[in-house]
């Protein structure tokens, strides 16, 4: 089986069952996940966030799923226990359907670090 094909059933199966927990069965969209991803790392699950912190949310989780391709590296907890990151090097000028695969691979290997997915 191709690496695209084992990506995509793998990313076929977390969304399924990401959507499942989140979203009463709604797909779940790749910002969405980011999302999840930003929530999980910080930690606090069960509390309301406004809009300022939801976009903190997003750039956590992007900078935590491209830490493993040298983009970026944890810095430190601030007061608050909201992490921060230094970046490494600059993203590459990719398409949107590079940038949609490169995000969905990360994606797909940080929830089979969780041991989420198999």
């Amino acid at each position: 089986m191709s690496r695209d094909q084992i990506l995509k059933e793998r990313w076929d199966t977390l969304v399924i069952k990401l959507s499942e927990r989140f979203s009463d069965g709604d797909p779940l969209e790749l910002d969405a996940i980011i999302y999840l991803v930003g929530v999980q790392e910080l930690g606090q699950y069960h509390r309301s966030f406004k809009k300022d912190e939801k976009v903190n949310l997003m750039h956590i989780g992007i900078c935590r799923l491209l830490e493993p391709y040298g983009y970026y590296e944890f810095d430190f907890f601030d007061d608050d226990g909201w992490p921060h990151y230094k970046v490494l090097e600059n993203l590459p000028s990719l398409k949107a359907g590079e940038q949609s695969v490169l995000m969905k691979e990360a994606i797909v290997n940080y929830f089979l670090e969780k041991e989420y997915i198999l």
